[in-house]
């Protein structure tokens, strides 16, 4: 403690109150985090290799499907999740748009940007491996809602790579198959030994 602090009993009691209700927030965002992806498909997991099918009924059923991905999106604090990450092979994915959340049924890629820029990105289906993919800087994507209802998306910058990154997922494409062999390397030098701990 520094020679200026004053030691109330009462605002000391109230630091600490506020410092262990922090401490208890950040315990219970971390127990979600660790649900959240237990239910998302792990690296070695066939699924993720899959490649998902044309949505053809528009029921409760994929209601309750995309809720639950937007749940596990927030909880695991992703900015897209596709549908084959949770190990449902239906043309799918959810994702988080300027304080959106968006849901994109049968989602198909009509306008792809001449420009392309390399950033890292990160997958809830690899754990912390993180790596340099090269991706359009534009795009325009269409599909429809959970009711049938057409969709039209013109985006750029992040939320363009988040839906390739998810698009790939549907198609069975990871991370690891769009960046350099020397960042594939290294991402399956850190995969491969938990590929071995899942067995």
């Amino acid at each position: 403690m520094s020679g200026h602090d004053h030691d109330h009993d009462h605002d000391h009691e109230s630091h600490d109150h506020d410092e262990h209700e922090h401490d208890a927030e950040v315990a219970e965002r971390q127990a979600r985090r660790r649900i959240a992806l237990s239910q998302v498909r792990q690296y070695g997991d066939p699924v993720l290799r899959m490649h998902a099918n044309e949505v053809e009924a528009f029921d409760l059923e994929l209601v309750q499907l995309s809720e639950r991905m937007i749940a596990v999106m927030h909880d695991a604090d992703g900015v897209g999740l596709a549908a084959t990450q949770v190990g449902i092979l239906r043309r799918v994915f959810v994702f988080h748009d300027d304080g959106e959340d968006r849901v994109v049924v049968n989602p198909v890629l009509t306008v792809r940007g001449k420009d392309t820029e390399v950033d890292e990105e990160g997958c809830l289906s690899l754990g912390p491996v993180r790596m340099p993919v090269e991706r359009a800087v534009e795009v325009t994507l269409d599909g429809v809602d959970v009711h049938g209802a057409e969709l039209h998306l013109e985006l750029e910058g992040l939320a363009a790579r988040v839906v390739q990154h998810e698009l790939d997922h549907l198609d069975g494409t990871l991370i690891v198959d769009r960046t350099d062999p020397e960042s594939r390397r290294e991402a399956m030098a850190q995969l491969r030994p938990r590929l071995v701990l899942s067995r």
